[in-house]
């Protein structure tokens, strides 16, 4: 269930093995559902319809690991600057290299926005400044680059680090100080917002996949499924006694894959059916997911490996691959290919962005985040690799 990572300094819990692997799958599983995006003529006929909900099963974790990985630690050593620290040298190195990453690709697509106007390089810049600094884009602003009302249009991803970041600033501030039954009413209260708003389809979309904008009730939707699921994730380290479950991996891993590639369900005038769908997914099948995989084990080398390396890439995979997506979808439609003519491109974008997701993380995130510790932080510092 649990191992120290080869990577972590002495003052660094042992990791939860599956919970690192599934957070790699779930990456993956959302190249996949970017890729279909490419092909999807509206929001609800895309044919990996509902990797969207990776996000929220990423909140989940993220608040199970920060639960367990600090919790205690505020009753000892650790203060409010020493977490933000902790925080910002764990996630905003890739923060920076996707943004940066992102630029490179709208430059190299020929700096104009989907509807071919040119935009100065000036607000290229502008927006990767903004980037840099996790600081939204408001819609139809002239460094809204690609004209999607995007809150990060060179990097579409980091939205969901915007989120992240407010999730750990409550944490720090609020949600650690909340005895653990006061803390199951406010998960309790977030789960309710949050189905009401999946329902009644208040995002206009059919879909939970909101917060990317801030446009419409975007802002609402994204701090809802943030509040929940990070919440319930928190709340679960709290109460967490692991059950017996052989073949937690692989078991949690087919029903990621099958619950991402569920089509939508209902048509346009039937929203609240999907509605009801993606609520269940991350109110209660998520959570479920998380306290199995958090209670399996791996049985032999070859699993912690898998496990292992799927962790590592996974917060790189999640943040760098987009770039790729934005020029895979400029060709795609100015070329109207469909999927059955594209695949094997695909299918390198898949791979290639594996081999990129892990270049940079040797080559840049870790070495970044061991000189940023041994400068900001005391020696025994770690940069877990946790996505949490």
């Amino acid at each position: 269930m649990l191992k120290t990572s080869s990577s972590a300094f002495s003052d660094t819990k042992p990791h939860y093995e599956l919970l690192d692997g599934l957070r790699g799958v779930a990456a993956l599983l959302v190249i996949w559902y970017h890729v279909f995006e490419g092909f999807a003529t509206s929001p609800i006929d895309q044919r990996f319809n509902h990797g969207y909900l990776a996000v929220d099963f990423f909140f989940i974790l993220s608040g199970f690991v920060i639960g367990y990985a600090y919790d205690d630690r505020w009753r000892t050593t650790l203060t409010l600057r020493g977490f933000f620290r902790r925080r910002l040298i764990r996630l905003h190195p890739m923060v920076v290299l996707g943004a940066v990453l992102g630029a490179v690709s709208y430059l190299v697509q020929g700096s104009e926005r989907w509807d071919g106007t040119p935009v100065p390089l000036a607000m290229v810049l502008l927006a990767l400044l903004l980037n840099f600094f996790l600081i939204p884009v408001a819609p139809g602003a002239a460094h809204d680059v690609r004209g999607n009302n995007e809150m990060y249009p060179l990097n579409g991803p980091s939205w969901s680090l915007f989120f992240e970041y407010i999730g750990n600033i409550l944490y720090a501030l609020f949600l650690r100080r909340m005895p653990t039954a006061f803390l199951a009413f406010f998960v309790g209260l977030a789960g309710v917002g949050l189905a009401s708003y999946s329902v009644l389809s208040l995002s206009g979309y059919g879909h939970l996949g909101v917060g990317w904008s801030l446009i419409d009730n975007n802002l609402l939707g994204g701090l809802l499924r943030l509040l929940f699921s990070f919440g319930i994730g928190l709340l679960m380290s709290r109460v967490f006694k692991p059950v017996k479950v052989r073949g937690a991996f692989w078991l949690c891993t087919v029903a990621l894959a099958v619950l991402f590639a569920v089509p939508h369900i209902g048509g346009a005038d039937a929203t609240w059916q999907n509605g009801i769908y993606d609520a269940v997914c991350t109110i209660i099948v998520f959570p479920c997911l998380v306290y199995i995989a958090a209670s399996g084990k791996t049985t032999d080398k070859v699993s912690s490996a898998v496990c292992k390396f799927l962790g590592d890439i996974s917060y790189p995979i999640y943040i760098v691959h987009y770039p790729s997506m934005y020029l895979y979808y400029s060709w795609l439609w100015k070329n109207g290919y469909t999927f059955s003519q594209t695949w094997p491109v695909a299918l390198g974008l898949f791979f290639g962005n594996i081999i990129l997701a892990y270049a940079c993380l040797k080559l840049y995130d870790e070495p970044v985040r061991r000189w940023l510790s041994r400068k900001f932080m005391d020696k025994k510092v770690s940069t877990s690799k946790h996505q949490s």
